[in-house]
């Protein structure tokens, strides 16, 4: 749910191993000792530190600290300040008219383009994304505040609607929730937060904002991107360190609201802890997504798309269709295709601009991406390439991409999300087989129909128990909700619907005769 830019070319590059070697010689930040808390980097309270290590390399080049209890009540109480502080306008950061602060935040946006290279190459550092990947995100967050932004007319708008007897009509008025605990994943550390901060932002709440442990440094240049925006101090706040420091700040009395991207047994804890608490959440959680390929497809057509749709961010992406679900018929050249395809797309080096395929983002999920396929082989499944291990590097985070056949649905690469390069191709015989599939999963995020008709392809789409489905390719739209449906989630981010999660509804009845 990151941006709509079209991936780099499979097959551009031949998929050879290309050992890491490039890393930028000096980024803005490595280690650092301090926290963006009321407008300002503070020295952290707490002695703990978090290492930042490079995927593709192994090498510690980073470190930030530990937020402490007492940090994080810094910064909730910054954020409280902000809310309601009178040099932030009349009633603080809420008070503003919407289209103040949708002024704030097209300048937040021109200033986190000016930091586009900085911000890629850090998070390239961090979790190994490739930089045909990275390189898109400054942009794509700043489209993200610029959309939200853009809602500031439908914000001041008057809502006024009469009762049925004609006697009274109601003023429906929209108030920011409050402050906001938004906690982000190490997959898309900058976009999957934008998309919780610029509609935050725009609704009139303060935010704190807890980066994964493995990604806490390319956060930064949001930091700094606010600073220059001017935007008040407290308003966006920034604590890093690990678990601990995310219930903290879930649980901290002066959070009205969390927002979590990440996998599904995290949010069900932190469901757990708001539902607990009363306290209203949003989270975007795991997904088991399927590529339906209707018998008419045109594989060429599908290829293009393949790896953007199926396995992008090295198959590190909440929404992609890792379960393709092939029509008997046309099941071995499709096969044949997937093969090649994967075959040909380079991985390596991820500062490289051609590779495709980068190392996993941390050594635990590396192990967790080769178990899955020692699992897929040891039920029955046949690799057609790749396997549990890289060839051509001797450091580094690497799973060699893989694509199963002969899979079935009980297998539990089949069945559970995998967060790696890995694909696995099912075969069906009839279009109800392939529906029950596609929703024979406890998950329900994305997925993609590929077929020549278009409206065979919308049919299928309608009948897939999933929040996104995209025929022919997939593409998160900012105007439109991204949601996900039963263990992949709760509420929407994106559209109207992004903005209507940071706002609670106030209902005022008057006489009207």
């Amino acid at each position: 749910m990151t941006d709509e830019a079209a991936a780099p070319a499979a097959g551009a590059t031949a998929g050879t191993a290309a050992q890491p070697a490039s890393f930028p010689a000096t980024l803005p930040y490595g280690h650092v000792d301090d926290l963006f808390i009321d407008g300002a980097w503070r020295a952290a309270s707490g002695t703990g530190r978090t290492t930042v290590t490079n995927p593709a390399t192994e090498a510690a080049w980073g470190s930030v600290p530990v937020a402490s209890t007492a940090d994080v009540d810094l910064a909730v109480s910054a954020a409280r300040r902000a809310f309601a502080r009178a040099g932030a306008g009349a009633d603080g950061w809420r008070g503003l008219a919407p289209t103040v602060r949708a002024g704030y935040l097209e300048r937040l946006a021109g200033e986190i383009e000016k930091r586009s290279v900085a911000i890629s190459h850090t998070n390239t550092a961090e979790n190994g994304s490739p930089v045909a990947e990275t390189g898109r995100a400054a942009s794509n967050a700043a489209a993200i505040f610029r959309y939200f932004a853009g809602l500031a007319g439908y914000l001041e708008a008057v809502d006024v609607r009469t009762f049925p007897d004609g006697s009274a009509e109601t003023v429906v008025r929209q108030d920011p929730v409050g402050v906001c605990a938004l906690i982000a994943p190490w997959n898309f550390p900058i976009n999957l937060v934008v998309a919780k901060l610029a509609p935050a932002l725009m609704a009139g709440c303060t935010v704190v904002i807890k980066p994964a442990s493995p990604t806490p440094l390319s956060i930064r240049f949001i930091a700094d991107a606010v600073a220059a925006a001017g935007i008040p101090a407290g308003v966006v706040n920034i604590v890093t360190g690990n678990s601990a420091v995310g219930d903290a700040l879930v649980r901290h009395p002066g959070v009205d609201k969390v927002a979590f991207t990440g996998s599904t047994p995290v949010g069900r804890r932190i469901a757990g802890a708001c539902g607990e608490l009363l306290r209203p959440v949003t989270l975007e959680l795991g997904g088991k997504s399927s590529a339906l390929v209707l018998p008419d497809v045109d594989l060429s057509a599908m290829q293009q798309v393949l790896i953007r749709s199926c396995l992008r961010n090295t198959g590190q992406t909440c929404y992609i269709s890792t379960r393709i679900l092939a029509p008997a018929g046309r099941y071995d050249e499709l096969v044949d295709m997937v093969t090649a395809t994967v075959q040909a797309a380079r991985q390596g080096d991820p500062m490289d601009p051609d590779t495709v395929f980068g190392p996993a983002a941390t050594r635990a999920q590396r192990d967790t991406v080769r178990a899955y396929i020692r699992s897929g082989i040891a039920e029955g499944a046949s690799a057609t390439t790749g396997g549990d291990v890289p060839s051509g590097f001797d450091r580094g985070y690497f799973v060699p991409p893989t694509v199963f056949t002969g899979v079935t649905p009980g297998m539990r690469i089949a069945r559970e999300e995998i967060f790696g390069p890995v694909l696995s191709i099912l075969r069906y015989d009839t279009l109800d087989e392939a529906i029950g599939i596609a929703n024979n999963t406890a998950f329900g995020l994305g997925g993609t129909v590929f077929s020549a008709d278009a409206d065979a392809a919308f049919d299928a789409a309608t009948r897939m128990d999933t929040g996104s489905v995209g025929l022919g390719f997939f593409a998160s739209n900012h105007n439109a909700p991204f949601a996900g449906r039963h263990d992949s989630g709760l509420g929407a981010e994106f559209g109207r619907e992004g903005l209507h999660a940071y706002l609670k509804p106030q209902s005022v009845h008057r006489r009207i005769r």
